[in-house]
């Protein structure tokens, strides 16, 4: 008897509290990247390139937002 997923997780999963559920969520992503890392679908990462330009354009737009927002000093 096969059962589906949706089975499973309706029959089975839905039961266990949020915590249990996180518990088992974990344990089934970690055995996946110790099997084998070819399951993942590396497609998607950022590259050092794509964090850099992230990096560049938080600061520029921190840079900006402070600036405008500063007020002159009455001295």
């Amino acid at each position: 008897m096969s059962a589906t997923i949706q089975e499973i997780y309706t029959q089975i999963l839905q039961t266990l509290l949020p915590a249990d559920r996180l518990r088992l969520a974990t344990l089934i992503l970690n055995d996946l990247v110790q099997q084998d890392v070819s399951l993942i679908d590396q497609s998607d990462t950022w590259t050092e390139e794509d964090q850099l330009d992230l990096v560049d354009f938080s600061l520029q737009y921190a840079a900006i937002g402070y600036f405008d927002s500063e007020e002159p000093n009455d001295l």
